[in-house]
């Protein structure tokens, strides 16, 4: 499935993964609608457009149905056909079970897991008319036990197990529905998760030494690894480890 021409949504459009991905697919040829629940993912779109190519932003909280819907009629309304769905979008809050809060608790899983539920349920009636495909940015944390973060590891490994549930539900509607586990990466997120620690030399050190590769990784080799599942017809339920070692 190569992407030229072909309607794709990205979700967390704003900055790390989602945008490398969106500026990625856009090269490639492909319409990108862009969401993000801050502007940023405006300045994603500029970017795409300024080289020529299309793309659309919408702006809002990707766990509400309105939202989705919002950028379903959006790409049915503007191209009638949807091809690709990137479930992207994502928040990291730190915490063990004693110290997670219900409160923390929900907000993860409503921006982590209802986002993903909420996207693929939508756009699946009109993926499997064009035979099209969802990625689901999970985590190696969904793999291997990862301290300090026990509400993300929960949402991580339930999109995991939703990815391998749907590609097994609609594997023969000709929809293929894969996932990615990355490791730690060099987004603004993860930049400002470093600054607001006590030591932040100390904290990208430990971040660092948590890859046996001895590096995190960057936005754009993650976005290629989301390319490669987007066009390789043969992967279906697949969990595509990019984590520099960490799950080994």
């Amino acid at each position: 499935m190569r992407i030229k021409d072909k309607v794709a949504i990205v979700t967390g459009a704003g900055a790390g993964i989602g945008k490398a991905s969106a500026l990625l697919f856009a090269e490639k040829g492909a319409k990108v609608l862009c969401n993000d629940i801050s502007n940023t993912g405006s300045t994603t779109v500029e970017e795409i457009k300024s080289k020529g190519k299309e793309a659309i932003f919408i702006q809002g909280d990707i766990s509400e149905p309105v939202t989705i819907q919002e950028i379903i009629d959006t790409a049915i309304k503007k191209y009638n056909r949807i091809d690709i769905v990137f479930n992207n979008a994502g928040i990291v809050i730190p915490g063990k079970a004693e110290d997670t809060s219900v409160k923390v608790w929900d907000r993860v899983m409503k921006v982590n897991v209802r986002s993903v539920f909420l996207m693929s349920k939508i756009s699946l009636p009109h993926l499997i008319k064009t035979k099209g495909c969802i990625i689901n940015n999970s985590s190696c944390a969904a793999i291997k036990g990862m301290k300090n973060r026990f509400a993300y590891s929960a949402s991580k490994g339930a999109i995991l197990s939703m990815t391998r549930a749907m590609a097994a539900d609609y594997i023969k509607s000709g929809v293929r529905v894969n996932a990615i586990c990355p490791g730690v990466v060099d987004s603004p997120s993860f930049q400002q998760r470093v600054a607001s620690s006590d030591e932040p030399e100390k904290a990208l050190a430990n971040f660092i030494s948590m890859q046996p590769l001895g590096r995190i990784s960057n936005p754009q080799e993650i976005a290629e690894s989301v390319l490669f599942l987007v066009n390789s017809e043969y992967c279906v339920g697949t969990c595509l480890s990019i984590d520099g070692g960490i799950s080994m």
